[in-house]
């Protein structure tokens, strides 16, 4: 029964033949991820006890694309035990050829980032410049999109498809494909905009389009910021590069200016000296500038005016000593006895008749 079962034929193949393939494809499946698992635990042990710490990264890279080339070349083996047509032979010539050439591509791009994240991001995190981190990314970005390319044109090739013809194809669609993508084209002009006038590196804060926070990366597309709320903000470059950028990491110091209202009440000798206290306060506080500025301003309706300026040194915590500095002037003016104003009147009437 069975044996008049499997001798059916199918499309040039008898069911057994087709029940081995199959058969051949699951186990080259089984053995690709005891391979997997073995080989990859052994060889790790292997690469732990050299100094060169290249052959891990490589073992790391190593392991799924090196899973895949099994199974492909099982897969390539079972399909060869089968009677095929001529045209069916091509085509899984062809894709054998594809997959190959993707594995190798995968292979490489996996091993090119590794790289760059071993050795090159801690390289640039070490020099002085941020530019260097705002290209990193797109080092990236780009070794993997050359790659990728690059082995499409292969495979293409290898399929028997005239790659120099179609690109050559690709100039008559390339003013639609131009139209089409003129956005995509303004943020990368947008992003070279940034790179060479530099406005802002990663790691800095700015205000840009109603958006203020720290720069995380500049890609070819867009700029990313993490908010002050701590969320992620997306920008396109083009966007980016046609606003008004402020950039806060910049300033050298953060100006505070303070008006304080002192009553009317209050003499010359005491105007001084509520002066004098300001520059004493300023003096004892080492996170500030020493170019403090106090002036006797203005005689306001309910107040004789006090502008008291200082600048909170780089670094420093602005709101921190923003407290601490209000702190002292309220303390030492309550101490000397000087009063601070609010909205009063005083009406005098004279000759008024009962």
């Amino acid at each position: 029964m069975f044996e008049g079962l499997f001798s059916r034929t199918y499309y040039n193949n008898t069911i057994l033949e087709w029940t081995i393939a199959l058969v051949l494809i699951v186990a080259t499946v089984i053995f690709a991820k005891i391979i997997y698992l073995l080989a990859g635990s052994f060889f790790k042990k292997l690469t732990k006890k050299t100094k060169n710490e290249f052959d891990d990264l490589l073992v790391d890279m190593l392991e799924e694309p090196m899973v895949f080339a099994i199974i492909i070349l099982g897969a390539w083996y079972a399909l060869q035990t089968l009677n095929l047509t001529p045209t069916a032979e091509s085509i899984i010539g062809r894709a054998y050829y594809i997959l190959i050439i993707f594995d190798v591509a995968w292979l490489l791009s996996r091993l090119m980032d590794a790289v760059v994240e071993k050795y090159v991001r801690p390289f640039v995190s070490k020099t002085d410049s941020k530019l260097d981190d705002q290209l990193l990314p797109l080092l990236r970005k780009g070794i993997k999109v050359s790659i990728w390319v690059i082995a499409i044109l292969v495979a293409l090739n290898n399929a028997g498809y005239n790659v120099g013809a179609l690109l050559a194809s690709l100039g008559i669609g390339g003013l639609a494909f131009a139209l089409a993508s003129k956005d995509t084209i303004a943020n990368l002009f947008g992003s070279f905009t940034i790179f060479v006038d530099k406005p802002f590196e990663v790691g800095e804060r700015i205000k840009v389009n109603g958006f203020d926070g720290i720069v995380e990366e500049v890609g070819l597309r867009s700029t990313r910021l993490r908010t002050l709320n701590g969320r992620i903000v997306t920008l396109a470059n083009a966007t980016v590069a046609d606003s008004a950028i402020e950039n806060i990491t910049s300033e050298p110091s953060r100006k505070i200016t303070l008006d304080l209202g002192l009553t009317y009440n209050t003499d010359e000798i005491q105007m001084q000296r509520a002066m004098q206290i300001l520059q004493e306060i300023a003096a004892e506080n080492s996170a500030l500038e020493k170019n403090v500025v106090t002036a006797f301003t203005a005689f306001n309706d309910f107040a004789l005016n006090i502008r008291f300026i200082y600048y909170v040194k780089k670094g420093e915590s602005v709101f921190g000593n923003q407290t601490w500095m209000n702190l002292e002037i309220l303390k030492r003016f309550n101490a000397e006895k000087l009063e601070f104003a609010f909205p009063t009147q005083t009406i005098y009437a004279e000759g008024l008749a009962v």
